[in-house]
């Protein structure tokens, strides 16, 4: 018996007090998890979390005078017995045949104005309330002020009603004591369903051996013996283990004892919640783990990500356009003014296509914008790049995270799919194409072309007035000549010549300018679009993984790590 003695108090040594300020700070890092990983990880794997932190936020507002103890044990345990005795009135009805106890019932050591709203929480009904306030004057039971005493319904009742108000009551409670008896010590149910879930809380968990004066004496070693060795193999090693007798005072004096200690040091419900809390991150630990991603996809997929992007948006059909429309713009500038006319009843590209920089848009593209622009949609094999890029985005970003996160970074990064093509359709209208101005050259080009076209114009009205002097029989003009040719001839061919002369020599300058400006178009559009990836695919991503990074520190410290 010592040897018991000795356990317990080891059990409820100092150096296992919880400091309500770590507690606090642990569950403080455990709400950041939660804030971080909602939305990212499957609602039901943080079931848990949420509760605890409910559930601690609310035992923590109420009284901290008070020590919740729960009596749990299956049917004929004795646990009812337990409780009257304990609480040295006949409170709990007490069964016979069968158990008797369907709802929890609590005893109050102390005033019950601090126990009230606790009670409440905890869910006994006022009917079920005793109060032991009367008695108080008395030593043995002044070291009982501020305990709350609850008698549970069986937990292997029949009816599931009181089953899952066992286990709703267990998760309230500050401590447990579990009850049993020689003949179901060792029953399938209470060590794997119960007494082996509460491995981490040791600190709040006590095991009675009730009804021990139905063994022979040299029996009761043995049998403790016995169930201390199953509450070794379920993870309660160090878990005080009594021999009670709830008919005999004598027989409940070590309990009472423990129930002092626990009352006397108002660790219990700290405690609880700290073995909740390891409990909790355990079991988060592997949806997390250790790893420290990138913030992204390397360099390589992002530039895959931006070709698909630039495939789908109509890039290439763009470029094109701008390159076709600055060879008609400058032919139409910098041609034969004589044909300059013909030239412009051709459509302009870029018209077609209802693209800013077209002739007669703004200056200022924001203020050339369509609603939508007539590029050609992309087609089955454009998408499909577009989708297996995406994925390869996900994938390359997701490579060192733990099994859980990677289908979130997935969903992240094609959360915004269905806006890519409208937005990818409003950056190519938005971007200036570099068509807006006329470059100088072409004003240069075309004054030449003017005027040598007026010198063809002026010859060949020179030519025309000489033949019609001539034939009214009016004295012949007497024309100027260039070497043996009349200055008119060399005006209106000279003049035909060099439009010719300085058409010809344009045009390999104007092909060479349009490839110079479509390589300028093509760079334009390709920041728009990567900008817009940057915006619809990649910045999801990098939410995920900043949730990740703040979901991982933060479980760390509710850890204590």
């Amino acid at each position: 018996m010592t040897n018991i003695v000795g356990r317990m108090r080891e059990a409820f040594r100092g150096d296992r007090r919880v400091d309500p300020d770590v507690l606090l700070a642990r569950l403080d890092a455990l709400r950041r998890f939660l804030a971080a990983a909602d939305g990212h990880l499957p609602d039901a794997s943080l079931v848990a979390a949420h509760t605890l932190v409910e559930r601690a936020g609310t035992r923590l507002a109420l009284s901290r005078d008070h020590t919740v103890v729960a009596l749990a044990g299956a049917t004929g345990s004795g646990k009812s017995s337990l409780f009257n005795a304990l609480a040295r009135l006949t409170l709990s009805p007490v069964g016979v045949r069968r158990p008797t106890t369907g709802v929890a019932h609590a005893c109050v050591w102390g005033p019950p104005e601090g126990a009230t709203r606790l009670l409440d929480w905890v869910g006994v009904l006022p009917r079920h309330r005793f109060v032991r306030e009367s008695a108080l004057d008395g030593d043995d039971e002044s070291a009982l002020r501020g305990l709350v005493l609850l008698d549970l319904p069986d937990f292997d009742s029949v009816q599931r009603a009181h089953r899952l108000e066992v286990d709703r009551l267990l998760g309230l409670v500050d401590q447990v004591v579990w009850v049993v008896d020689p003949q179901k010590y060792a029953d399938r149910v209470i060590h794997t369903s119960y007494l082996r879930e509460f491995h981490r809380h040791r600190d709040v968990t006590l095991v009675v051996l009730n009804q021990a004066d139905r063994l022979p004496p040299a029996e009761l070693p043995r049998v403790l013996a016995d169930l201390r060795r199953l509450l070794d193999d379920d993870g309660l090693a160090g878990v005080p283990l009594l021999a009670t007798t709830a008919t005999d005072p004598d027989q409940t004096v070590e309990l009472r004892a423990a129930l002092e200690r626990t009352v006397a040091e108002r660790q219990a419900a700290l405690r609880r919640l700290s073995g909740d809390v390891d409990t909790v991150v355990t079991d988060l630990d592997e949806l997390v783990g250790s790893a420290r991603p990138a913030g992204g996809p390397d360099d390589a997929t992002v530039a895959e990500l931006n070709r698909a992007l630039a495939g789908t948006a109509g890039v290439p059909a763009v470029t094109e356009a701008v390159q076709q429309a600055y060879r008609h713009r400058a032919v139409a500038s910098t041609g034969w003014p004589l044909v300059r006319g013909w030239r412009r009843l051709r459509p302009d590209p870029l018209r077609r296509l209802h693209l800013p920089g077209a002739p007669g848009d703004a200056a200022d593209p924001a203020e050339s914008l369509v609603a939508a622009t007539s590029v050609p949609d992309p087609t089955a094999a454009q998408r499909s790049a577009l989708g297996l890029a995406i994925r390869a985005v996900a994938d390359r970003a997701a490579a060192d995270l733990p099994a859980a996160w990677p289908g979130a970074v997935t969903t992240a990064a094609r959360s915004r799919l269905a806006d890519l093509p409208d937005a990818l359709d409003r950056a190519v209208a938005g971007t200036d194409l570099g068509l807006g101005r006329r470059p100088v050259w072409w004003r240069v080009v075309g004054a030449v072309q003017w005027l040598v076209t007026l010198a063809a114009l002026a010859g060949l009205g020179w030519l025309v007035l000489g033949y019609a002097l001539r034939a009214l029989g009016l004295p012949e003009l007497d024309n100027p000549t260039v070497g043996e040719a009349p200055l008119p001839t060399v005006l209106l061919l000279g003049g035909l010549l060099a439009g010719l002369v300085v058409a010809a020599l344009t045009r390999p300058v104007v092909r060479w300018a349009a490839r110079r400006a479509r390589a300028r178009a093509e760079q334009r559009l390709t920041v728009a679009v990567a900008a817009v990836g940057d915006e619809y695919v990649l910045a999801p991503v990098r939410v995920v993984l900043a949730s990740y990074a703040e979901a991982r520190d933060a479980l760390r410290e509710a850890a204590g790590r």
